[in-house]
């Protein structure tokens, strides 16, 4: 069973950039169900991006053009590259590698 965890998050001024990590205990190569999602207060958990196996991406219409997910099967490690911060990208981000979930890392985006 693959376990997760996420690194990277932080307090970032609006208009700023973070990179989330998300480090796997196994190999990811053949997990064809990768993403980050993210759930802000009083708000449901959402998706952000996800990613195959191949490496085909997808975004939630909220971040296209200012987010990147992308990932490193050597190193074992997922990431989403977050540029053009706004403060309503404030929120907990969780990764997901098939059926593993990560903690959660708190991304808090001031104006």
């Amino acid at each position: 069973q693959v376990q997760v965890a996420e690194s990277g998050g932080g307090l970032v001024q609006a208009g700023g950039s973070l990179r989330l990590s998300c480090i796997a205990s196994g190999s990811i190569s053949r997990i064809n169900t990768l993403g980050w999602y993210r759930q802000a207060p009083g708000k449901q958990r959402e998706l952000v991006a996800g990613i195959s196996s191949g490496g085909t991406t997808n975004y939630a219409d909220s971040v296209k053009g200012r987010f990147t997910i992308s990932k490193d099967n050597a190193k074992k490690t997922m990431y989403l590259q977050m540029n053009s911060l706004k403060p309503e990208d404030t929120a907990v981000y969780y990764c997901n590698i098939g059926w593993a979930w990560g903690q959660g890392t708190l991304v808090t985006v001031s104006s």
